[in-house]
């Protein structure tokens, strides 16, 4: 029985290139629209509720919140990933998330936080809606 090396088995059984699973904006500086975001969009859209799409609320930071609700200080955060351990559940994102929103409250705005299923099933346009009036 002979051996080969493991350089020598990558030569022979090539293995195919992982590609990442992460979004991908489509230029720089943009972020691709998750589906709950794209489905909120769809949601006002449909409902004639007039919104900012990543709107920057702190002039002093480069934060942005997910929607505005336009003449009211109303902002709308989809947060992704709650289930499978995504940046808005560990901590650093956790605390990152926190600062941002206190930052917002102390501006003025409410601050209103729906999970991708919470938007997909109709809960947070709903409410939402209610909220405008």
């Amino acid at each position: 029985m002979s051996s080969i090396s493991i350089a020598e088995y990558k030569k022979l059984f090539p293995q195919p290139r992982r590609t990442s699973t992460k979004r991908r904006s489509q230029s720089k500086g943009e972020r691709a629209i998750s589906e709950g975001e794209a489905t909120l969009i769809q949601h006002f859209k449909a409902h004639n509720i007039i919104f900012k799409h990543e709107f920057q609320f702190n002039p002093k930071r480069k934060w942005r919140a997910d929607f505005h609700i336009l003449n009211t200080k109303i902002l709308i955060e989809v947060e992704g990933g709650v289930w499978s351990n995504g940046r808005h559940t560990r901590g650093k994102g956790y605390i990152a998330d926190m600062e941002k929103y206190n930052s917002a409250m102390a501006l003025g705005y409410q601050v209103y936080r729906y999970s991708t299923e919470q938007v997909k099933s109709g809960k947070a346009i709903e409410e939402i809606r209610r909220l405008i009036g």
